[in-house]
């Protein structure tokens, strides 16, 4: 289950998943839900955050004060990625390739929001092993911030 809408900040906001748990109690079960969602501005900045509440929508509220909270820096390249990056987080593991313009952004429901959010229109993913929504998109976020610049990259260097 993948929606999008606008909030107050001038950033995307997209929820990635919501589940229902249930507590089983005397009278019979209770219902609680949790919910993934992935913010950014479109221009280098996303962040996600993960809600629990009684009601769907306070989920969504908490989660995305979480994502807003979390949010970081991503560099770009044009539409693209400066270079290739693997990701992973627990049995998730994430592969970003760059990509010409014009290759729009071949990936999943999970990793295309977070990629999407960033700002990134051109980009090639391959996903191996668990394909839970919050591992990948947690494996999305570990491989963006292995990402570095040439710039970056020789100021490091001192060159």
């Amino acid at each position: 289950m993948v929606a999008a809408t606008e909030t107050r900040n001038d950033s995307a906001e997209t929820v990635v998943q919501i589940r229902r748990c249930a507590c089983v109690v005397k009278g019979g079960r209770r219902f609680s839900f949790a919910a993934l969602v992935v913010t950014g501005d479109g221009n280098g900045r996303v962040g996600y955050g993960y809600g629990k509440a009684v009601e769907v929508p306070l989920a969504v509220e908490k989660a995305t004060k979480a994502s807003n909270r979390a949010q970081r820096n991503v560099p770009l390249v044009d539409t693209t990625i400066p270079h290739q990056v693997m990701g992973s987080f627990r049995a998730s593991r994430i592969l970003l390739l760059p990509a010409r313009p014009g290759t729009g952004v071949i990936a999943g429901a999970c990793v295309r929001s977070v990629l999407e959010a960033a700002g990134i229109t051109d980009i090639l993913t391959k996903s191996f092993g668990s394909t839970n929504p919050l591992n990948l998109v947690k494996a999305t976020f570990d491989a963006l911030s292995q990402l570095r610049t040439k710039e970056e990259i020789a100021r490091l260097r001192g060159v």
